[in-house]
């Protein structure tokens, strides 16, 4: 592992220009996005920036102080994928410095999308969505009482660059290319550092992976929300696809958007490629009687019992089973029952 130092306020120093910053996720189990400042010839450039929080804000800012830099003097900001918790802050980052902001094409449709979506809209599909899953009415009626509420994160930050899968980005002194990755997101994006590892640790280059690939938890592969477009996606499927080019690509060191740091990235793809098969084969056996995407979730295994995941993330873990079943239909190891309302699936 390289040698790492601690700056003290979660600022670390991961060697050949490049840093990061831990700042905090409010009320959320991951606790916090690593911001990873990478120094150029023209200035330094974020690797995400993190939530849109004044709390947030306040230690991107004082952890940028501490890298010797300061919020005005960020020269571009690029951003792995829409989340908000990697593009929350890069509009303030923006006004604050004059700084661009780079995304994959399939993200920032999304972004322009959710700026031009009323909440209304939203919820009106969720809505849909959720009894179409088959979830139970006392699950789905506070959305539509809902409706009126404003919704946070509904101005993201239009990105002014595109991240173009293949090619160098603009880093003046850096050799830093983009590496399409979608399954977390339609346009999530690694970015590979051709450089020498500085500690000469064997492989190639560092991978700043986003959420595409973290040491010890399993990314959520749930469909790609979007109440405007139809398109019957496979988030899966596309997801393991992306981890065999990483596992190909045998980086000497992954630096993470949460979590640490890690080696050996070629070993935590084939565990991750070996997690979704055994889940994939557990959900087939699940379906040896019809289930709703609903019901599915609700037998599936979390990191908790059912009735003690919170609202909102049980919508999170059908999006999540509703992802497996695309796959298992795709595989042709399961099938919708016809004339089943809502649709139940069946392993064949």
């Amino acid at each position: 592992m390289a040698q790492v130092y601690d700056h003290g306020g979660g600022v670390y120093d991961h060697g050949g220009g490049v840093r990061s910053v831990q700042v905090p996720i409010p009320d959320n189990p991951l606790g916090h996005t690593l911001v990873y400042v990478v120094e150029t010839d023209r200035g330094p450039v974020l690797v995400d920036t993190g939530w849109d929080d004044p709390d947030s804000w306040d230690t991107l800012a004082a952890g940028l102080t501490a890298c010797g830099t300061g919020v005005g003097e960020i020269h571009g900001v690029v951003i792995t994928h829409h989340h908000p918790d990697h593009h929350g802050l890069s509009g303030r980052v923006r006004e604050a410095s004059g700084a661009w902001i780079a995304m994959h094409a399939a993200d920032s449709a999304i972004v322009r999308r959710t700026r031009e979506t009323r909440a209304e809209r939203w919820f009106t599909y969720m809505t849909a969505k959720l009894e179409a899953a088959g979830a139970p009415e006392e699950h789905v009626a506070p959305l539509r009482t809902a409706r009126r509420r404003q919704l946070p994160g509904f101005s993201p930050a239009l990105p002014d660059r595109e991240i173009v899968p293949g090619e160098l980005l603009d880093l003046p002194g850096r050799r830093l290319r983009a590496i399409w990755t979608p399954g977390h997101t339609p346009g999530h994006v690694c970015l590979h550092l051709e450089e020498e590892h500085p500690a000469q640790l064997p492989g190639h280059g560092r991978l700043f992976s986003g959420d595409h690939l973290l040491p010890e938890i399993t990314p959520h592969i749930g469909l790609y929300e979007d109440p405007d477009d139809a398109t019957v996606t496979d988030p899966l499927g596309d997801y393991l696809d992306s981890l065999e080019r990483i596992g190909r690509l045998s980086p000497a060191e992954v630096l993470p958007a949460h979590q640490h740091v890690f080696t050996d990235a070629s070993a935590r793809v084939e565990e991750l490629l070996a997690h979704h098969e055994e889940r994939l084969t557990d959900l087939r056996s699940l379906l040896a009687e019809p289930l709703t995407p609903w019901q599915l979730a609700e037998r599936m295994e979390w990191n908790r019992p059912w009735d003690q995941i919170p609202y909102g993330s049980r919508n999170i873990a059908v999006s999540e089973a509703e992802a497996h079943l695309r796959r298992l239909v795709k595989l042709g190891r399961a099938e919708a029952v016809p004339g089943s309302e809502p649709v139940t699936y069946v392993a064949v």
